[in-house]
């Protein structure tokens, strides 16, 4: 199936040839002639299925419509999204998919002053790509009002919840109105995520390109059974062979900041992302990461989900995750679009456990090798 199948317009088709984009990917073919019809969904896909075109595709084909001369733009469509890099992901997308269309689009996120927000705000949008904090801040400050959105989007709700924006969530519901279409994506749905959703979807369609324990067949899956103290240096080993790129997951921030200078005396040029780090840290990093200035980065499960790298050769679980579902969004990282992929993973007695949840999730044995010399 192509995208003309779906009968998308005119002004988003040459926006995707332009892109290059010929054929939609699985959640895309699923989701967009739902979307279409004015449905809500409830999508559980991970991070890299193509998810952002499947709800940018129809919101900006709903919306696209000439408004006649001198009507205000108000916001009809809200995009939720936990962080900083994932909201600016789907801004770039917005950006590519309705370039041939008049529908005005802005991003707005905490930690960077919000006068070029406000500034882009009053010159009026029509779809508005946002994390909780700040779009409660400016709603509170009378910058922003929902009355007037058709289209809902919660896009990485697990994520939401792992962060604590569910009270945020609450919060902004009762401002939106209750005639809307309410998409609603998940990499995983544990039973907090479906109660969520029953609460916000009205009849909604379920698509699951994936199941959650699915893990992709070109991953190559290696445990190591080593003890905290050596992780270090079992990391340095690994890292000294050269990579073209590998992503490291770390529990913690602190633990990820200790990597990465371990790493960095190492001769083992990196950067570590999360939380604690300025958006300009964060996206410095991010870029050369991109560019292969810098070959390794390390990153808690929160500020990786704004990471979206082609080809990414390597993923190394330096601390196993304490969800089993989270292994599987964690190596689906690489191995990407038939692309090969490999998938550390460092075990120490105390993780053991969880070793067992994700054999028992993926229906796979982590076969544990030898640790290199």
């Amino acid at each position: 199936m192509t995208f003309k199948e779906l009968n998308i317009s005119e002004p988003i088709l040459n926006a995707l040839v332009k892109k290059k984009y010929s054929f939609p990917t699985p959640v895309q073919e699923q989701a967009i002639p739902v979307a279409l019809k004015g449905r809500d969904l409830l999508g559980i896909a991970q991070t890299g299925t193509g998810k952002t075109a499947a709800f940018a595709i129809p919101v900006i084909q709903q919306l696209n419509h000439p408004a006649p001369k001198g009507t205000e733009r108000n916001i009809q469509a809200l995009i939720l999204t936990p962080t900083r890099e994932l909201a600016m992901q789907i801004n770039e997308c917005f950006s590519d998919y309705a370039r041939y269309t008049t529908l005005r689009h802005t991003v707005i996120f905490g930690g960077v002053n919000q006068r070029p927000q406000v500034h882009s705000l009053k010159q009026g949008v029509d779809i508005l790509i946002a994390t909780p904090g700040r779009l409660l801040d400016l709603i509170n400050q009378k910058y922003i009002t929902l009355n007037h959105v058709k289209h809902f989007i919660l896009d990485e709700a697990d994520r939401m919840l792992d962060m604590g924006f569910i009270h945020d969530i609450k919060r902004l519901l009762p401002l939106l109105p209750k005639q809307k279409q309410t998409l609603f994506f998940s990499a995983t749905m544990p039973q907090t995520i479906a109660n969520l959703s029953k609460s916000i979807l009205n009849k909604p369609v379920r698509i699951e390109v994936t199941p959650e324990s699915s893990v992709v067949d070109t991953i190559e899956q290696r445990l190591y059974f080593v003890e905290k103290p050596q992780k270090s240096q079992l990391l340095v080993n690994i890292l000294q062979k050269k990579r073209r790129s590998v992503l490291v997951f770390s529990r913690t921030k602190h633990g990820a900041d200790k990597i990465a200078r371990t790493l960095n005396k190492q001769g083992i040029g990196c950067e570590a992302i999360h939380g604690n780090k300025t958006q300009v840290a964060r996206q410095r990093a991010l870029t050369n990461f991109k560019l292969g200035k810098t070959h390794v980065i390390i990153a808690t499960d929160i500020a990786a989900r704004g990471i979206d790298i082609a080809n990414l050769e390597m993923v190394i679980n330096y601390d196993l995750p304490d969800i089993a579902e989270t292994y599987v969004h964690r190596i689906g990282r690489t191995g990407r679009a038939g692309h090969g992929g490999t998938a550390l993973s460092f075990c120490s007695q105390e993780e053991y456990s969880i070793v067992k949840d994700i054999q028992k999730l993926t229906g796979r044995k982590l076969n544990p090798v030898a640790i290199p010399a």
